[in-house]
């Protein structure tokens, strides 16, 4: 059985997603790197108290990292803060864990994104400065999405190809794209002419959206109101599918921070 061949990363621009202890003095961390994707790394002794490492290797701060090694997890050699970036405190701290945990959980790691990598530093230092934290969150599921291949466009109607009318109302299918409910109706009333049900699980549950939300989202244009509502209903039904229904810990923290 031969062995993964050794690596050596030098200055690898990256985020921390998150850390658990490892034996009595280490730490293993999950990074989000520029140009190799999702790492686990073993940081050796991180967790003594005169560490070097023990209060760079920070959540929501850029850093260059140095590993080395063949495994599935590699040898944290050297960590360097770059600065500039703001400690995340309550909502948008919340925020940024949820960014980190759909990471975690629907990337590969050793999977470049450098696009998704430039989205996501983008995202957390939009939160650093305390912007309004929907639009951020949208932009980034969006990037994310797009990034894990859906590719469907959003300006475009599924079928006919033809430009998404802003006045029209559509339903986003999965793996099919933006359908007219209009064209959805007539395909049910025909199947149901015809003895068959064609068209019942295309209409389901999923939420109603204006052609100007899905215009809007494909111009990353989330100032209008219904557009950030509907996008986000959007959205959460795809991520939702791509997770394959299983919970996110960081939504249900959001959802009970609404409450109280």
């Amino acid at each position: 059985m031969s062995r993964a061949p050794k690596q050596r990363v030098e200055q690898q621009p990256a985020w921390v997603l998150h850390t658990y202890p490892w034996r009595e003095t280490s730490l293993i961390v999950e990074v989000f790197s520029r140009d190799h994707g999702r790492v686990a790394l073993v940081a050796k002794g991180a967790r003594r108290p005169y560490s070097q490492l023990r209060g760079v290797l920070m959540a929501f701060q850029p850093l260059a990292m140095d590993w080395s090694g063949g495994g599935e997890v590699k040898t944290l050699v050297r960590a360097e803060w770059q600065g500039g970036q703001p400690l995340l405190t309550g909502r948008a701290l919340i925020c940024g864990y949820y960014l980190n945990e759909l990471l975690v959980r629907l990337t590969a790691r050793e999977d470049a994104h450098p696009r998704l990598f430039a989205a996501y530093a983008d995202a957390t230092r939009a939160l650093g400065r305390g912007e309004p934290e929907s639009p951020i969150l949208r932009r980034f599921e969006l990037a994310l999405l797009q990034d894990l291949g859906y590719e469907a466009g959003l300006a475009h109607e599924a079928d006919s190809g033809d430009a998404v009318r802003p006045e029209a109302r559509y339903l986003y299918i999965i793996e099919r794209g933006p359908v007219r409910l209009e064209a959805l109706e007539e395909e049910h009333r025909a199947g149901e002419d015809a003895g068959m049900p064609a068209g019942r699980a295309d209409l389901g549950d999923q939420p109603v959206l204006a052609g100007q939300t899905l215009l809007d989202m494909a111009a990353d244009d989330f100032s209008r109101a219904e557009t950030l509502a509907q996008s986000k209903l959007l959205l959460r039904m795809l991520i939702n599918h791509t997770l394959g229904g299983q919970p996110l810990q960081s939504r249900r923290v959001l959802k009970e921070l609404q409450e109280l």
